[in-house]
């Protein structure tokens, strides 16, 4: 016996049917062993009885005995087997939740190593020694554990799902692949699973990249925010200097005024005090004389009036009152101080613009003028900086771009996002209009200028005539007239305004405006006017307001 115990191996102990330990093993007239409950249902299944190990053909159904020997060896294999089992699996892991179970085992579930797509079954390591020792079961195709491997059987065909049709893009059987999927392009798992796993992995590059650049764009915006809180905290500082020094001049002409006033008020009570002492001499003289004459009149004696009559007639000097005032007048005083305020606040006012200005001009751009926008009438420079008006029209193509009526010539450069600044010479012009416009702006027939329809813009007319066409459109009252204008857009803060570059003077500012689309530069020299407005429009360079 221990000389058989020593030449038998695991694979004499397995049925070739159900590939597990055998339970009553049978012995055919060929010589193979298996369950006697496997090869009866085997023959009963069949219509003829042969071998499924050699295939022999019998005539007659063979009667079938348990062979006692090779069944005691059985039963001492399974013996020794099931003990390898246990001490095996103190040192396996149970199943855990979550993770694929042997289901070979029985009570406690151990976890499984590898799956078998062949027999669909899951084993732990001492359950899977089988397929990794024996010569039949080593063909099996084994892979990482997985749950529902019924999933991965041809639900049509019961077979496994070892192929993948590319024409279809599924999974099938190999009888699939002749049956139903004769003429497509059928490739087997391995390599459609390379190929897609290629696919993910440049996927997965892809979005990698995408997740760092948003990790760089997150930075960028951090950055931002902290650019902007110094930009903010310096608003606010110079903000609260330019108005504590506001607020001081208020503080101080409103003290001289009062004390301008007070000090009036004294000189007139002075005034007043002398004027009621001369008043009271005068009076005090009036009635020392108002006595002389009241006793002189009460007398009797004749000879005594006459003679000291004459004496009265030397009245004392007096005043004339009669023109004399003592309350002074305040008119002006206070419209005067208020003007001294108001020109103290357009000097730090004018201040604070060229700082802006200045600023501002940090964002110039290029821009040159699209030939392919500009109206017929237009005449454009060869390097795009000036435009005029002609008096003859031009045979021009008339593409989807260009203006088909008014003067107009938008710049080659889009802006969508941040801010930009260019300079406009308007000098010796009676009529002219700036701005922006939206992309998507009607090019054909009669323009209608404001927001609504796509155009922040600013025009002069009639030489003099300044207006912000808003809506409603906004008159301008301007000092001076500009020489050289500059427009300043702040996309993502809907901010357009317009400067008097010379005078360092902010004309008008759009403000709340949505920008959703691409934004050009915008200019119109208006019409020639008989020679009178033939001066162009000319995009200057930019120079850093001093």
């Amino acid at each position: 016996m221990s000389a058989v115990s020593c030449l038998r191996s695991e694979d004499q102990f397995l049925c070739s049917i159900c590939l597990d330990v055998f339970t009553d093993p049978v012995t055919t007239p060929c010589g193979h062993n298996f369950c006697k409950n496997c090869i009866t249902e085997h023959w009963n299944s069949n219509d003829q009885y042969l071998c499924p190990m050699c295939n022999k053909v019998f005539n007659k159904r063979p009667e079938l005995h348990v062979n006692t020997l090779f069944s005691e060896m059985v039963s001492q294999f399974r013996q020794e087997a099931q003990q390898k089992a246990s001490s095996s699996s103190s040192e396996q892991q149970a199943a855990k939740p979550g993770e694929v179970p042997c289901d070979v085992c029985t009570g406690t579930k151990l976890k499984a190593l590898k799956s078998c797509l062949v027999c669909l079954t899951s084993y732990c390591e001492t359950h899977l020694e089988p397929h990794l020792t024996m010569s039949g079961l080593k063909r099996h195709q084994l892979m990482d554990p997985v749950e529902n491997l019924e999933d991965r059987m041809c639900m049509k065909h019961d077979k496994p799902l070892e192929l993948f049709c590319k024409t279809d893009q599924t999974c099938v059987c190999m009888l699939c692949s002749v049956l139903d999927h004769k003429t497509h392009d059928v490739v087997p798992l391995k390599e459609e699973y390379e190929g897609k796993k290629a696919e993910l992995g440049k996927t997965e590059a892809e979005i990698q990249q995408m997740i760092q650049k948003r990790r760089l764009k997150i930075q960028e915006i951090k950055h931002s925010v902290d650019l902007s809180k110094e930009d903010a905290d310096g608003e606010i500082a110079e903000g609260v200097q330019v108005f504590t020094a506001l607020k001081e001049s208020v503080e101080r002409s409103q003290a001289e005024l009062i004390e301008t006033i007070e000090e009036k008020q004294r000189t007139a009570e002075k005034q007043a005090e002398d004027f009621i002492k001369e008043l009271e001499q005068e009076i005090s003289e009036l009635k020392k004389r108002s006595s002389e004459v009241e006793k002189l009149s009460c007398s009797k004696d004749h000879l005594h009036l006459l003679q000291n009559f004459p004496s009265l007639k030397a009245a004392p000097p007096t005043k004339d009152w009669t023109e004399v005032s003592v309350r002074p007048s305040y008119e002006g005083t206070v419209v005067r101080a208020v003007a001294q305020l108001e020109e103290m606040v357009i000097k730090e006012m004018k201040k604070l613009v060229k700082a802006e200005l200045k600023r501002v001009q940090q964002y110039a751009v290029d821009v040159t003028l699209d030939p392919d926008t500009a109206n017929p009438w237009l005449i454009l420079s060869d390097d795009g900086k000036q435009v005029n008006c002609s008096d003859v029209m031009k045979n021009l193509p008339n593409n989807p771009k260009r203006f088909s009526i008014n003067p107009c010539v938008l710049g080659k450069q889009s802006f969508s996002s941040g801010r930009f600044y260019f300079e406009v010479q308007v000098k010796e012009k009676t009529k002219w209009t700036l701005g922006v416009a939206r992309e998507s702006i009607n090019r054909k027939g009669k323009v209608t200028l404001s927001p609504q329809n796509g155009y922040w813009t600013i025009w002069l007319r009639n030489g003099n005539e300044y207006k912000a066409l808003a809506d409603p459109s906004v008159r301008l009252s301007l000092k001076s007239q500009p020489q050289k204008v500059g427009v300043f857009v702040d996309y993502e803060e809907g901010l357009v305004s317009f400067y008097d570059v010379d005078a360092a003077a902010l004309i008008y500012s759009f403000t709340g405006c949505s920008f959703t689309k691409k934004l050009y530069t915008f200019f119109s020299p208006c019409n020639h006017d008989g020679g009178k407005n033939s001066a162009p429009l000319i995009i200057c360079p930019v120079n850093q307001t001093e």
